[in-house]
């Protein structure tokens, strides 16, 4: 049997086809490099995706890789509705539609539904994946409407108010699980950042700026969590080989020639995983009294 991957046809719209009817221009020689490095045995479901589609539609680490590793410790079943919080393109939004036949809102700030609707339109859920363009502060849905909530790469923009849990969980019904995955510290670190990690590369980019005091450990998110009633913790963990995932997609980009931002390879490398790396929490809300 075939693996469908989402390709461009003849006419250049995103489609689902079977793998080996991709364009030629697709699989050339000048591609091989970094289709080769998008190739994780860590993360088997994302390889079904076709890599033009990932490549061009990134905004930070591989999405789908931290989808995959999320979503194996959150039992989805076909038919229930998730928030996808903070999904930018909506890639994972439509990772998690046709892995898992759930239905989606895939909510983002800083890219608009309309965007969104084109994207999940050409992959073909737009049954399943609803685009809503919406601050974190004010979601307009109803307590209790979700069975899941995910959010990769997001949460720690907003999420470390100490109150913040309180209103966004219940958005969840009772019984439902909370997850989420953002880059975060293995140890704490107290006092400056490290000179590794404020150093200039030779990109031209500093790895760590002020917005990167958002990044905690996973200790830290627990008990962040743990001090509300609402949930349970049930995982708390960093992902295994995590800044190698990091850096092996950084020089895919480089490879790929569309990058967003100045390549963060030289900082990951030097600090291999000593402090840079990957959270995952998912949490239980508790039965209603």
């Amino acid at each position: 049997m075939s693996i469908l991957r989402l390709g461009r046809g003849r006419d250049g719209a995103l489609q689902c086809v079977p793998a080996n009817t991709l364009r030629r221009t697709e699989v050339s020689d000048n591609n091989v490099n970094w289709r080769d490095m998008l190739r994780n045995d860590a993360f088997p479901l994302s390889a079904t995706y076709d890599s033009d589609w990932v490549l061009e539609n990134q905004m930070g680490p591989n999405v789908l890789w931290l989808t995959e590793w999320l979503c194996g410790e959150m039992g989805l079943a076909p038919g229930m509705r998730v928030l996808d919080m903070g999904c930018g393109k909506a890639l994972s939004s439509v990772f998690l539609a046709r892995t898992f036949g759930v239905q989606v809102w895939a909510n983002d700030l800083w890219i608009s539904a309309t965007e969104n609707w084109q994207r999940i339109r050409e992959a073909g859920v737009e049954d399943r994946v609803f685009p809503i363009h919406a601050e974190a502060r004010s979601l307009p849905y109803a307590e209790g409407f979700f069975d899941a909530i995910v959010s990769m790469d997001s949460y720690h923009y907003y999420g470390t108010d100490d109150l913040y849990l309180l209103s966004f969980g219940k958005l969840v019904r009772p019984g439902g699980r909370i997850g989420i995955v953002v880059p975060g510290l293995m140890q704490p670190i107290d006092g400056p950042a490290p000179a590794h990690l404020t150093r200039k590369q030779a990109s031209g980019g500093t790895f760590w700026v002020d917005d990167c005091w958002t990044f905690h450990t996973a200790d830290w998110w627990r008990t962040l969590w743990d001090h509300t009633a609402l949930v349970d913790v049930e995982l708390a963990d960093t992902l295994p080989d995590g800044w190698r995932h990091w850096l092996k997609w950084d020089r895919a980009l480089d490879a790929f020639g569309k990058r967003l931002f100045p390549s963060d390879a030289e900082t990951i490398e030097a600090d291999a995983g000593r402090y840079i790396g990957f959270v995952r929490m998912i949490a239980r809300r508790r039965e209603a009294p």
